[in-house]
C-alpha cells in the first residue's frame, strides 16, 4: 500500500485523507466507510470523553460526497446523563461554510458489575475458510478497495443477491496510530449494499444517504463480517440490512436507506 492510513493527523481535529480513502465511483470522493470510522474515533476521543461508556448506537447522515482532502472533524455533547450520553459529531472539509457528513451518537455507560451475556444467532464461516475475494472492477489503483482485505462466504460483489463478507483493514484509521474495535466495524459497515447488491452496477445506482450502526458488543480481532441483504420497492426506495459479527458471533446491526434508480 503506498499510504500509511485512511488519513494523518494535522492537527487538533484536523486531518488530511489520503488516497486509501477513495471510493470506487468518483476519483476524487471517499468511501463513506473511512469518514465514518474517523467521526466513531472523534465520539470517543472527544474532550472529558467517558472510559465507562461505549457506542451503543451511531447514525450518519450523509449530505454530499465526501471529498478526498483536508477535512475538520467537531464534535458536541447534546446529552449527558449518568448512564447515557449523546454526542454529535460533524466532518467538514477545508474552506467549506457547512459539514458534509453528520454523526450521532448514543453511548451506554458499561455495567459496573457483570451481567448475563446472552448471544442470539449462529457463528459465521470464519475468514480463514475461504480465499481472498476481489472487488468489482474499479477504474483506479489505489483506494477503498485496496485498502480493506475481502473475503466472501456467500455471494461475491460481482454476484447479484445476499451477501456475507469478512472485511480486515490493511492500513490504519489514523496513520501512526493504533487501530481501535470500533475503527474495524464502522470503517466495514458501510458496505453493506455493495455487498448485498441486487442491480446490475452498469444500469443502477443504489446511493445510501444514511448509516445507522447499533453495537451490542465492540469487535474482537482484526475481522469484522458483513453479512447482508438488500430490498428495493418499485419506487426505488432501497433498504440494505446487514448483520455484524467478529470470529465470536454477533456483535450488531447495520442499517442503509437507499436511492435507486436507473443510470
Amino acid at each position: 500500500m503506498d499510504a500509511d492510513g485512511f488519513y494523518e493527523r494535522i492537527g487538533a481535529g484536523r486531518f488530511r485523507a489520503t488516497g486509501a480513502t477513495r471510493g470506487p465511483w468518483d476519483e476524487g470522493a471517499q468511501h463513506a466507510g473511512p469518514p465514518a470510522a474517523l467521526l466513531g474515533r472523534a465520539v470517543e476521543e472527544r474532550a472529558g470523553a467517558r472510559g465507562d461508556m461505549r457506542v451503543a448506537r451511531i447514525t450518519y447522515e450523509i449530505l454530499r460526497p465526501v471529498p478526498i482532502g483536508e477535512l475538520t472533524v467537531a464534535t458536541s455533547v447534546l446529552r449527558a446523563g449518568r448512564g447515557t450520553e449523546v454526542v454529535e459529531a460533524a466532518l467538514t472539509p477545508a474552506g467549506a461554510d457547512a459539514p458534509v457528513m453528520l454523526a450521532r451518537a448514543l453511548r451506554i455507560r458499561v455495567a459496573g458489575e457483570p451481567v448475563p451475556a446472552v448471544t442470539q444467532g449462529a457463528l459465521v464461516a470464519p475468514p480463514g475458510e475461504v480465499g481472498v475475494t476481489p472487488f468489482f472492477p474499479v477504474p483506479w489503483e489505489t483506494g477503498y478497495h485496496t485498502s480493506m482485505e475481502t473475503r466472501f462466504t456467500q455471494g461475491a460483489f460481482v454476484e447479484p443477491g445476499p451477501g456475507t463478507c469478512w472485511m480486515r483493514m490493511r492500513v490504519p484509521l489514523v496513520a501512526g496510530e493504533a487501530v481501535r474495535p470500533l475503527d474495524r466495524v464502522l470503517v466495514a459497515a458501510d458496505s453493506g449494499n455493495g455487498i448485498s447488491a441486487v442491480m446490475d452496477l452498469r444500469r443502477f445506482v443504489f446511493v445510501n444517504g444514511d448509516l445507522s450502526v447499533h453495537l451490542h458488543r465492540y469487535p474482537v480481532g482484526e475481522w469484522v463480517c458483513v453479512e447482508a441483504r438488500t430490498s428495493v420497492d418499485a419506487g426505488g426506495i432501497g433498504l440494505a440490512d446487514a448483520r455484524l459479527h467478529d470470529e465470536k458471533g454477533p456483535i450488531g446491526r447495520g442499517a442503509q436507506s437507499l436511492f435507486v434508480a436507473a443510470r
